[in-house]
């Protein structure tokens, strides 16, 4: 494990999320070229598990898995211009990309023999944990910002025998009592799998490995919607990876989309500041991405850097209309958040971030049922 600020190395640990020198963010690194091809990976099953040399597990470790991943990337025909593509994360068994992570931290939770796991959440974390822990034996612990999750998400932690507990205030403030109260403390009960959690990133980092798997070349151009900012993280660390493994010829640019009221990550960036610029009251209808503080600020901010990428704010009606576009012109349904996805894609044509003749792939994080509230009320679409 290496601190993404000071370069320290730790051997790996499962309770290590911060940096013992410098309190800074850790993430796992690859000690070793994998010896393994394409067409090797290409007999195995679909998902995450395919690509378990990459994944910080013992092979002799069962995995707690509800077959997540291997999730379709679909050629949009309705942009009008370039090669674009969705990578659908809603085809995940919990309608979410967070279960790529869920299969990883939940794994390792049972392989430490603790009594459940603990999580903040806008929703999406909530449902993914609720499930990968029942599916293991393990209790799980929520804290919900109250009265701000989507009802089809709070549904989802409800079903699967999840604890919640509601906290006033934003996602933020949920987020700050777990560390708080559960991971500072040192408690070794509950296990944290927040986006600080960098194990639970490894599995999200297959995102990329899929699009290289299937496409059979590296897109000019990821676009990811941006909350607490582990998924832009985690995608950036497995094109990397591919790229050092002799699997990839080059890397993508990574361009990080949030909602303008929601959106320090896009004005930090632009004001090249060395401190995160908080937005202390998030607002927008993509409550996915609701956050004011991400935890993983300066782990996206080195993808987009390093990348040559952008960060790019997006209005929620912009949103709504990418949301409108893909269901009624492409048959895909998702969650707000996902469409800033697009939303994004369309405003980066226009200011000159895209070119017309680029691969691009947009990540959709979450399925349209994840928020129906949010459905119903542009359901107005249909009568005009």
């Amino acid at each position: 494990m290496k601190c993404i600020c000071c370069g320290s190395s730790f051997s790996p640990d499962p309770w290590r999320f911060f940096c013992p020198k410098c309190g800074c963010l850790l993430h796992p690194f690859l000690t070793a070229t994998m010896n393994v091809s394409w067409s090797e990976l290409r007999k195995r099953r679909l998902g995450v598990w395919r690509y378990r040399e990459f994944l910080p597990l013992s092979s002799k470790l069962e995995p707690v898995s509800l077959g997540e991943g291997g999730t379709p990337l679909i050629r949009l025909r309705s942009t009008g211009v370039g090669e674009a593509y969705i990578k659908f994360e809603g085809a995940n068994p919990t309608g979410s990309f967070k279960d790529r992570g869920m299969t990883i931290g939940v794994t390792i939770a049972k392989h430490i023999s603790v009594k459940g796991v603990i999580v903040a959440s806008t929703g999406n974390t909530a449902a993914s944990a609720a499930a990968y822990a029942a599916r293991a034996g393990l209790s799980c612990v929520i804290l919900l910002p109250k009265g701000r999750v989507a009802i089809g998400k709070l549904a989802q932690a409800i079903l699967h025998g999840a604890q919640i507990k509601e906290v006033e205030g934003s996602f933020d403030n949920a987020l700050d009592e777990v560390l708080n109260e559960y991971v500072k403390k040192g408690q070794k009960e509950l296990y944290p799998l927040n986006s600080y959690n960098p194990w639970r990133l490894e599995g999200q980092k297959t995102i990329a490995y899929e699009i290289v798997d299937e496409l059979g070349f590296v897109p000019d151009v990821v676009i990811v919607p941006v909350g607490n900012a582990g998924n832009i993280s985690a995608i950036w660390k497995g094109f990397y990876e591919l790229y050092e493994s002799g699997l990839a010829n080059k890397k993508p640019r990574m361009i990080g989309v949030q909602a303008e009221g929601a959106s320090p990550l896009v004005k930090t960036w632009m004001k090249k500041s060395k401190e995160l610029l908080v937005v202390d009251n998030p607002e927008t209808i993509a409550t996915a991405i609701r956050i004011g503080r991400p935890v993983n600020w300066m782990k996206a901010l080195k993808a987009v850097n390093e990348s040559n990428g952008a960060f790019i704010s997006v209005s929620d009606d912009e949103i709504l209309e990418a949301m409108k576009n893909l269901a009624m012109l492409e048959g895909i349904g998702v969650e707000p958040a996902s469409a800033a996805s697009l939303a994004g894609y369309k405003k980066a044509l226009g200011i000159g971030l895209v070119d017309k003749g680029e691969t691009v792939v947009l990540i959709g994080t979450g399925h349209a049922l994840k928020d129906p509230d949010t459905i119903l009320r542009i359901a107005s679409w249909n009568t005009k």
